[in-house]
């Protein structure tokens, strides 16, 4: 039987085994799908075996760090600087981004070349901020980080040389058309938290959330209340994974098998992760 992983760390909230056991009982493939949780410097001694799966998926905090190990990358990952997906074939390994397939599908109804905040630079954060420059969005970026930011904001000025970019390490009081967060503020358990004030929000067209776990984050949620439209991650998560059996088996769904994929999906994290009242 072919095997896969997901590799990060930690990995305890982890939906990626019941989506990708789904997909492959969809398309009738026998594969196993299992968690591999590497704590922090424990990449490369685990690069052996992960060569010797048929394909893996790469989260947080590996998304970068996995690189320098491929033989090969997809366009999509030379243009993000992140890999999520590798697809090993006779010991050749190719990185692949996906999550930009999942990203674009969730904003496709938003103003993504408008005026953008976005939270968070890290390997999910370097994909979205790329699509909104490429979408000819006037981008600000919030990280604590400066530096990391700043070095994101070159490689972006090197797709595209005419893009606004800013760098802040707080979210500014002003109108945005978008805000995006690719941190993990909000995340299961810590799902008291939000990455901005209300009196950002508040300034804001729309909402996207990169977190999946809660379905719905205090973000999201305190971005309905106010009538904003909000989309959570959850969509996100299961087209990049759509997109990765594309890459390994060049497989094919039906929207509504995939819809149906998301809604169970949202279902169990709701039964297994429950939110506290007061968290929301």
């Amino acid at each position: 039987m072919r095997t896969f992983t997901l590799i990060g760390y930690p990995l305890g909230h982890s939906m990626s085994p019941f989506i990708h056991e789904r997909l492959f009982a969809l398309s009738g493939k026998k594969a196993s799908y299992t968690l591999t949780e590497l704590p922090p410097d424990a990449l490369a001694e685990k690069i052996p075996m992960l060569r010797s799966m048929s394909g893996f998926n790469i989260t947080i905090p590996y998304k970068t760090d996995i690189i320098p190990f491929l033989d090969e990358l997809d366009e999509t990952a030379e243009r993000y600087h992140a890999v999520n997906c590798v697809h090993t074939r006779d010991g050749h390994a190719v990185g692949y981004n996906t999550d930009c397939t999942g990203f674009l599908r969730s904003v496709e109804k938003f103003a993504l070349g408008g005026r953008v905040l976005l939270i968070g630079s890290g390997g999910v954060g370097r994909m979205m901020a790329t699509e909104a420059v490429l979408h000819g969005a006037s981008l600000t970026i919030v990280e604590k980080d400066i530096p990391k930011a700043e070095s994101l904001a070159e490689e972006l000025h090197a797709v595209r040389p005419d893009a606004e970019i800013r760098v802040l390490d707080t979210a500014p009081i002003e109108a945005f058309d978008l805000l995006m967060n690719a941190s993990p503020v909000g995340m299961y358990p810590n799902t008291d938290r939000c990455p901005v004030a209300d009196d950002v929000l508040t300034r804001c067209d729309a909402v996207f959330d990169v977190i999946y776990n809660p379905t719905e984050t205090l973000l999201i949620h305190k971005a309905k209340a106010l009538g904003i439209p909000a989309v959570g991650g959850a969509a996100m998560l299961v087209w990049q994974a759509v997109r990765a059996h594309e890459i390994w088996d060049g497989d094919s769904y039906a929207p509504e098998d995939i819809a149906k994929i998301i809604a169970d999906m949202e279902a169990e994290i709701n039964r297994s992760f429950p939110v506290k009242e007061e968290s929301v």
